[in-house]
């Protein structure tokens, strides 16, 4: 089959099939006399394999260690649940990080007035950066004073 459908059976998009192509992530599939790719129902089921694995978030080098596990018989499920863990792991990093991103900027709108007066916590705290103030409750929260203003 041609990548358009290729890419319809798959979930995977032309470009993408291309770029895992020339990355090695998938081998290089054979051509029609024509020049076309051709698709074989094992290509498109290893295609469907990373479009799982890249929507659970896996890198491409976490995606290559998969497939070759997937490919070896005599594969022993430990090294693939080290592989599953260590990216669990990474993902509860990430939202921590996204939940600490959120506490920061709801504190911050709370303590915005929100009128016509230009100073905002908000963006002071954008402009002065983390610095000593990261975890003082009260840092940023003059949204409508003037003793945050930028100077020129």
């Amino acid at each position: 089959m041609n990548i358009g459908k290729a890419s319809e059976a798959s979930g995977v998009s032309a470009k993408m099939i291309r770029y895992y192509e020339s990355i090695e992530l998938i081998p290089e599939v054979s051509r029609t006399a024509a020049g076309y790719r051709d698709y074989s129902d094992k290509d498109v089921h290893r295609l469907r394999f990373i479009r799982r694995a890249r929507d659970l978030g896996f890198s491409v080098d976490q995606m290559s260690e998969l497939l070759a596990l997937w490919q070896d018989r005599d594969r022993a499920s430990a090294d693939v649940k080290r592989i599953a863990l260590e990216h669990v792991a990474e993902l509860e990093r990430k939202a921590q990080q996204l939940m600490e991103m959120s506490e920061t900027l709801s504190h911050l709108a709370g303590n915005c007035q929100g009128d016509s007066r230009p100073d905002c916590p908000i963006i002071n705290e954008l402009s002065e950066g983390w610095g000593s103030e990261k975890g003082d409750e009260t840092a940023g929260s003059g949204c409508g004073s003037n003793k945050d203003k930028l100077e020129d």
